[in-house]
């Protein structure tokens, strides 16, 4: 094309178009960087406290390491991050894990207070299989999927597995208000504790009734009828249903921390929530003692038996609305996961 043939507008807007196309080859969608992710739907109040994901970036803004990869043929490790789209460089875990097993041996946190998970250490109920009795990592190319068209891995967790941090900042304690939720699924699930993501105790022993805030699902049944309730520690609340063989699921919790909490279920790939509404807390748990910790495939105690998937996560400190768990489902929903998932 003859740019001197064109006028001077006509040359300003080729340029402009040609500047805009580079753009979209650069990043994958021009506006990819732009649009809100879930730690940016909630309000002011709420603010997340921890993100944990290993598919995208869970602010629009966050440009960091998603999860460690440990290579099992020389015990290197590295991180995996975000191309530019905000989407799980996969393509680096599948180079770097070429011919060799590879492990997930840490999990970033993308809020600013670095709530970073490792491999949980034994606790009360039981000793992982690992070194010095901690859990073990999980197979880091078990669990294949898409989002948004791009090829991720999730986190296949089956009994002895198990991630926490027992120190982290700015989580919920002592009956402060809280939310939670985790992007899983209905297959790959047993009938054994504990499938959590969330507020657990810092000691790694079961701390009695209210001592823990976490998200569950699990089956219950035979054939698997799972459901989603808040494990608040010598007890899982809630029991919203969950549709068998929903290959993507949102489980959501959130607690005023002294006398009320609710639950949100959907399906990951489309529609809207269904909830249990805002309800009483249980006789013996009113007000909350939790006391922070955070905590993903185990109970409190490091119960390590359960079998589950987990995509994403968030806690927030602040209880969020019914209107901001609609908002971020919506979110979900938008990123688009998919992929034929199988049990392990």
């Amino acid at each position: 094309m003859q740019l001197k043939s064109l006028p001077l507008f006509g040359k300003i807007s080729l340029y402009s178009t040609l500047l805009f196309a580079a753009a979209i080859t650069l990043t994958g969608t021009a506006s990819a960087q732009k649009a809100a992710r879930p730690c940016d739907l909630y309000a002011s109040a709420t603010p997340c406290v921890a993100a944990i994901s290993t598919t995208r970036a869970l602010y629009k803004g966050y440009t960091g390491p998603l999860y460690q990869v440990t290579r099992e043929s020389d015990k290197t490790q590295t991180d995996i991050g975000l191309l530019r789209s905000g989407y799980a460089n996969s393509a680096k875990q599948d180079r770097f894990c070429a011919n060799t097993t590879c492990t997930i041996t840490r999990l970033y946190d993308q809020s600013a207070n670095h709530n970073d998970m490792a491999l949980a250490p034994p606790g009360g109920a039981a000793k992982g299989p690992g070194p010095n009795g901690r859990d073990i990592a999980a197979v880091a190319n078990a669990l294949p999927a898409t989002i948004a068209g791009h090829k991720v891995y999730g986190i296949a967790i089956s009994p002895g597995m198990g991630y926490r941090n027992d120190k982290p900042r700015q989580t919920a304690v002592n009956g402060q208000p809280e939310g939670v939720y985790m992007v899983t699924s209905a297959l790959n699930l047993n009938e054994k504790c504990c499938f959590d993501f969330g507020n657990a105790e810092t000691n790694d022993l079961d701390n009695k009734p209210g001592h823990m805030d976490a998200i569950n699902i699990m089956c219950h049944g035979n054939p698997c009828s799972p459901d989603a309730g808040l494990d608040m520690e010598d007890g899982i609340y809630g029991h919203l249903k969950v549709p068998a063989g929903t290959a993507f699921v949102t489980d959501m919790g959130a607690s005023d921390g002294q006398h009320s909490y609710a639950i949100y279920q959907g399906n990951a790939q489309t529609g809207g929530l269904t909830t249990t509404g805002v309800i009483p807390l249980p006789k013996g748990y009113q007000p909350m003692k939790q006391e922070g910790a955070i905590i993903l495939g185990i109970g409190g105690d490091n119960s390590n038996w359960a079998k589950g998937y987990f995509f994403e996560g968030v806690m927030t400190k602040g209880m969020p609305t019914a209107e901001s768990m609609k908002a971020v489902q919506s979110n979900i929903v938008a990123a688009g996961y998919a992929g034929k998932l199988k049990k392990l």
